[in-house]
């Protein structure tokens, strides 16, 4: 407790080059912990929203079936047969249904992709309810449709527009058929927004001859729960079971890329700040030896010495976590309340990135941030106070250096 009393005493009798190292320090700190609470908010955010809108807790695929691959959309459909029949009936497990199309919206050729679900459908956030009536307006042959902003903002559709579908069915002949837009969702996720029109699952297989067939069952929470499900990628009964992890798979790599370039702005700060630290920790053995020599000729170890500019470098680090945690809660906590606006461009990504993303600042992450600079501090402030061990108390008290 005294070298520690001795080691603050002289930390705070340094004055404002002791202020400037824990000024810049805790700067750091608090860049360090934003953006890591700001990918992690990202994370959460792109994971929570895919879920609801497009993966479901897991599904059952075709084993034919490759999203990258739209040519294998003609063969990669099935009955599914008595695989989660119950789960399909009670809306626990959901079957859609694929196919290519074209859109004729207002003139224009635009390349679609037909998504048939059932308009009951309680696992995803879909609002296929709009799916279950017409209005009287849109006519008897008209199928109800809905689509995201994104594909509205690109087709120049409003909700109670027409436009038509053509499409081939399953022995090779092309139809078409007028839809009517029946709603427009708003989503951060673009794989069920862009290119996509969703029409009831059973006037689609009714238009593609493809009675009773499906692309995908997307599951809900309940049945990956209650059944025992088999090992990610394995087919069961013919389909390919892909659970939540393996279908996020592609966010979890986009963020760990993104946590990557985050580390380097966070050493990068973090070095700048710990050299002020070194350069101070050097300064006070070369310019201190009398003291130091003091120190010794009175009967206190080398270790020990050492031990207390060790500390006093070190005590940068908690000064500076004190003084960021003054100004970076206020800060921080204003951050997660408004989020950080996103650009419009991001949309591009075919990420699920929202208009804003809200920060989350985890114990874990700010226990990890702080262990960083503390650690860090130390290492810094030993590196310079090794050189006491090598002092003679003689040359030390006339301030020479052997």
């Amino acid at each position: 407790m005294w070298s520690f009393k001795i080691a603050f005493k002289n930390l705070i009798g340094a004055g404002r080059r002791t202020w400037l190292n824990v000024a810049v320090l805790s700067i750091a700190f608090v860049v360090i912990v934003f953006f890591n609470g700001l990918l992690d908010g990202w994370n959460i955010q792109a994971r929570t929203d895919t879920t609801a809108w497009e993966t479901g807790y897991g599904r059952m695929t075709h084993p034919l079936y490759d999203p990258y691959d739209p040519y294998t959309l003609a063969d990669a459909h099935g009955l599914s047969g008595s695989l989660f029949a119950s789960e399909i009936q009670t809306g626990n497990a959901v079957p859609v249904l694929i196919t290519q199309a074209s859109a004729y919206p207002n003139g224009r050729l635009i390349n679609v992709m037909l998504r048939g679900i059932d308009p009951r459908q309680n696992v995803l956030l879909l609002p296929s309810r709009l799916l279950d009536s017409l209005p009287p307006q849109a006519g008897e042959e008209t199928i109800p449709a809905i689509i995201g902003h994104r594909m509205a903002g690109a087709c120049q559709l409003n909700e109670g527009d027409k436009m038509i579908v053509r499409w081939r069915d399953v022995n090779g002949t092309f139809d078409a058929r007028e839809v009517f837009i029946a709603g427009i969702f708003r989503t951060t996720v673009p794989a069920v927004d862009a290119g996509q029109v969703w029409i009831p699952l059973e006037a689609l297989r009714n238009m593609t001859g493809l009675y009773g067939e499906s692309t995908m069952i997307i599951l809900g929470p309940w049945v990956t729960e209650s059944h025992s499900m088999p090992r990610p990628g394995t087919l069961l009964e013919g389909w390919r079971y892909e659970d939540r992890e393996m279908l996020l798979q592609e966010i979890e790599d986009v963020i760990k890329a993104k946590r990557s370039s985050s580390v380097v702005i966070s050493v990068l700060l973090l070095g700048i700040a710990l050299l002020a630290v070194f350069d101070t920790q050097v300064l006070s053995v070369f310019r201190r030896q009398k003291e130091i020599g003091t120190y010794i000729a009175l009967g206190m170890t080398r270790l020990k010495v050492m031990f207390i500019f060790t500390i006093e470098g070190t005590m940068h680090s908690l000064l500076a976590i004190a003084l960021g945690c003054v100004w970076g809660i206020p800060l921080l906590k204003w951050l997660q309340h408004t989020g950080i606006p996103m650009p419009q461009m991001t949309d591009q990504a075919g990420l699920a990135v929202s208009d804003k993303i809200i920060p989350i600042y985890s114990m874990g992450l700010i226990l990890t941030s702080v262990l960083l600079v503390v650690i860090s501090s130390l290492v810094v402030s030993y590196l310079p106070a090794r050189k006491i061990a090598k002092m003679r108390p003689t040359e030390a008290l006339k301030g020479k250096l052997i």
